[in-house]
């Protein structure tokens, strides 16, 4: 069972402001100086990474932070330094990795490469933006409706929005004129996956003490599960496929609104049409080399509108060759191992910012 905080600066614990706001400061500096690379054109001069020793040093000992968290709280797993930036997690010796990729015809790794860097200025990127799509984001995106809208839109029978009309009618039901929330609308937010380990644990009544809560595809939320996951109930981010089933998941609950995480098509629209709930789709980039899946859609999601985030049912052991849900059989789904190192990360890497007063990510197993 997983349990995680996503918390501001000004909550943090300071033992000493001038000394966390300085090291927070030049934290910044380094990573500012880095994003430059990722955002300039290939072949531009901010291409090159032009860090002093000092970020350098800055850089390296955040890593080595980072690579203490993992050795301490990784059940297992190690972190392996690259260099500023980079390391690598892995899996320790013996691990049985009985999960295949058919597509590729190969188990899947025992270690896995991250920027650090990278992924939390995406994170930062998140934070600060809006993650529904709208006309006004439509309208102002070059070739928006042509191009961009045409990709929303399943069986549309073209790639481009060539008769805008027609793309048009088949967004209508779902999008807004402008963002229906905003960055750090909510003060606490509880995301809650799946996994079977939530039924290990009673975290009902703490998941419903949060000011939103986010839930995906078709779990269900009722009296038989509350004391495990609670009833209160204010997101769901599905997938196309689930959408067409939304009607008794969501009765009795008109104002949880309904994110599509892909596509619409005109028959998911019908389904729409029959629902009191406020449907929207989700936009957003992408989380590079992280997990897969609906559940960290959901944790961008989250990102976008609230300032603590709470991570609930995300768990997964090594070696498993299947995903548990705590409300069916087990079924196929990611690989669990990458998921396992990639949440690892995410808790490791707050685990160390909270040491520069940026913010905290701590998981509880």
């Amino acid at each position: 069972m997983t349990r995680a905080h996503l918390l501001p600066a000004a909550s943090q614990r300071r033992p000493t402001v001038a000394l966390l706001l300085g090291l927070a400061l030049a934290f910044c500096l380094a990573v500012l100086s880095i994003q430059s690379s990722f955002f300039a054109a290939p072949g531009a001069p901010g291409r090159r990474l032009d860090l002093d020793a000092g970020d350098v040093r800055e850089l390296a000992g955040f890593q080595s932070r980072v690579q203490q968290c993992v050795a301490s709280r990784g059940l297992g797993l190690t972190a392996d330094i690259i260099d500023h930036c980079k390391l690598v997690l892995k899996f320790p010796e013996g691990t049985n990795s009985t999960w295949y990729n058919t597509q590729f015809k190969i188990f899947e790794p025992l270690e896995y490469k991250y920027d650090v860097c990278e992924a939390i200025l995406l994170w930062e990127q998140y934070r600060n933006m809006t993650t529904v799509l709208t006309r006004e984001y439509l309208d102002v995106r070059p070739d928006g409706w042509l191009d961009y809208a045409a990709k929303r839109i399943a069986q549309l029978g073209a790639d481009k929005c060539y008769n805008r009309t027609l793309c048009d009618e088949l967004l209508s039901i779902l999008l807004p004129a402008k963002p229906p929330f905003h960055p750090r609308q909510f003060a606490t937010c509880a995301v809650v996956g799946n996994s079977g380990d939530l039924l290990k644990k009673e975290f009902g009544q703490e998941i419903d003490a949060h000011d939103a809560v986010f839930r995906d595809n078709e779990a269900p939320v009722n009296q038989k599960y509350a004391k495990h996951v609670g009833l209160k109930r204010d997101f769901r981010l599905v997938v196309r496929g689930a959408a067409r089933n939304m009607a008794p998941i969501l009765k009795g609950s008109s104002d949880e609104a309904l994110i599509i995480k892909s596509l619409t098509h005109k028959e998911i629209n019908a389904v729409i049409k029959e629902l009191p709930n406020p449907v929207y789709l989700f936009q957003g980039i992408v989380l590079r080399r992280g997990a897969k899946g609906t559940g960290m859609k959901s944790i961008e999601l989250a990102l976008s509108m609230c300032d603590i985030i709470d991570m609930y049912g995300f768990t997964v052991d090594p070696g498993y060759t299947e995903w548990t849900r705590y409300f069916s059989a087990p079924r196929k789904g990611h690989n669990p191992l990458q998921g396992r190192a990639y949440y690892q990360l995410l808790e490791c890497l707050g685990v160390s910012l909270t040491m520069l007063s940026l913010w905290s990510f701590f998981i509880y197993s």
